[in-house]
């Protein structure tokens, strides 16, 4: 059976803002996709929070996308990967600029395109200043907000550049005013929906 790959971080894990645990399977749109693609791919789900996608992360090599990503797809072909990274490298304690964030997307672009068939590339959800009342206000600034309406820009050039897939959450759902930064479960089920029928159409 083909193979998805849904990488990325908490909104891919699917941690909820509300209490911080995970959302099940049937409330986060890696685990929906199971059900909606279960006849004609295998989902495979790979988010961590906190995961970093081009900085390097102090957390460990699992959550250290240069370093983790190659050893998932060191012995299987992906179909499809859906790669959702890039949140974390905008909080100010890294300080990477966009030339920089530009560089290592397009770097890891490359490298992807070896491992997988076909790429869909999700930018950075677009930070709200409410970012700064919830439980990761120690981690984002102001910085952090305008960096990721420019990131969003970056991601749908690379994209359009490389001939992969872009497809922004950002244009339908909006982070929970809880923290600014996570969906809710109505949005991770929106989100879900709508990748169920981007996929389709595209595996056609």
């Amino acid at each position: 059976m083909k193979k998805i790959l849904c990488y990325g971080d908490s909104n891919t894990f699917g941690y909820n803002p509300a209490n911080g645990l995970r959302f099940d399977e049937n409330n986060r749109w890696s685990g929906i996709l199971k059900s909606t693609l279960a006849n004609k791919y295998e989902v495979i789900e790979e988010g961590l929070n906190n995961r970093t996608g081009f900085v390097k992360n102090l957390d460990g090599i699992n959550h250290n996308t240069k370093h983790h990503f190659p050893k998932i797809v060191e012995n299987i072909f992906i179909d499809i990967l859906i790669f959702a990274i890039g949140t974390n490298d905008l909080q100010f304690l890294f300080d990477i600029d966009c030339n920089a964030l530009e560089n290592e997307l397009i770097t890891f672009i490359h490298f992807a395109k070896t491992k997988a068939g076909q790429i869909i590339l999700i930018p950075p959800v677009i930070m709200s200043e409410d970012v700064f009342k919830g439980n990761f206000s120690h981690q984002f600034n102001k910085s952090s907000i305008i960096k990721s309406k420019q990131a969003n820009k970056i991601y749908k050039t690379a994209a359009n550049q490389n001939n992969i897939y872009c497809f922004d959450f950002n244009e339908f759902v909006k982070p929970s005013k809880l923290d600014g930064l996570h969906y809710d479960s109505k949005s991770h089920i929106l989100i879900a929906k709508q990748l169920t029928e981007f996929i389709n159409q595209i595996g056609n």
